[in-house]
């Protein structure tokens, strides 16, 4: 059996590290948000014969004066321009120049404008989103398992699993931070969706470990605390690594082999399943055990 507990810090230092530089990337890099959130204007277009080449069509972008934009494709014969908000002259303009690169297809234009107050509206209520998800969690963990109130309280794994999803967000965070600088991928509603997801499957998965580790405490024959912890780590983790391989596997089909537009969601969920599992089992439990040892210290002290 292995011991999750005696190597615990191990696992704490490395996701240390990872996490102290998510909040690096994050503070130098900066996180690009989409135009969902900061105001914009959305220009999709199919070609009949397939899109030009994208050098192509930045070129073309910028000579009919449009700045600050973003252009990727969408498929063989699609695209999307990303910019700040257009008014009816400068969209007429853009769409001309992009059909002299190539014929359209008959009705594909599709245009949409969000204002800053729309994207201001929606920051306010993904950020409220976030903290009733956690608030929720932290209550569902806390009534779940207060029939274990020794040695810890429920209210112990409560926060222990909130940290673990800081852990589990904070990271692909920083990954985020880095390709938006270079790659330009944005913090849009899909990745904020993403991020979402993650807190179920990770939460899940962690209960799953504090199900199995409240289990093993209530019909314990004076086992320690401890071992306790190593064994229901161990019972649970062919469980969690051959749920994650399945999900893991479905995503990075989606990743390789879906459209452009699925690229940047379909990451946020790898990063974020992947540390999500990691953190379920050497990050959440061993946490409890710490604060454990932490407490009986003082006790003694």
């Amino acid at each position: 059996m292995f011991s999750f507990i005696k190597h615990r810090r191990i696992f704490y230092a490395i996701s240390g590290v990872l996490v102290v530089g998510a909040f690096v990337c994050i503070a130098v890099f900066g996180l690009k948000f989409g135009i969902d959130f900061t105001g914009g204007s959305v220009l999709e277009v199919h070609y009949s014969q397939g899109a030009p080449d994208l050098e192509t069509v930045r070129t073309a972008l910028a000579e009919a004066g449009l700045v600050d934009f973003t252009a990727q494709k969408v498929g063989d014969d699609g695209l999307i321009i990303k910019s700040k908000p257009m008014n009816e002259e400068k969209y007429q303009q853009v769409l001309a120049e992009l059909k002299t690169l190539a014929a359209f297809s008959a009705g594909s234009e599709n245009f949409q404008s969000i204002g800053p107050v729309v994207g201001r509206e929606l920051q306010a209520k993904t950020k409220l989103f976030s903290i009733l998800s956690l608030l929720v969690i932290l209550i569902y963990i806390a009534l779940s398992f207060r029939k274990i109130s020794r040695p810890v309280s429920s209210a112990v794994y409560s926060i222990t699993g909130i940290l673990a999803l800081a852990h589990d967000v904070v990271i692909p965070l920083g990954v985020f931070a880095v390709l938006g600088s270079f790659t330009g991928y944005e913090i849009t509603v899909p990745i904020i969706t993403a991020f979402l997801t993650v807190f179920g499957y990770s939460i899940n998965d962690t209960v799953v470990v504090f199900d199995r580790t409240r289990e093993n405490l209530l019909h314990s024959r004076g086992e320690s605390f401890e071992s306790i912890i190593d064994k229901s780590l161990n019972q649970t983790l062919s469980r969690s690594i051959n749920t994650v391989m399945t999900v893991l596997l479905v995503l990075f089909a989606i990743f390789f082999f879906g459209g452009a537009s699925l690229k940047p969601f379909s990451l946020a969920l790898i990063l974020g399943v992947a540390t999500g599992t990691y953190s379920s089992i050497f990050i959440a439990t061993p946490l409890v055990f710490s604060y454990y040892r932490w407490r009986e210290k003082k006790k003694r002290a």
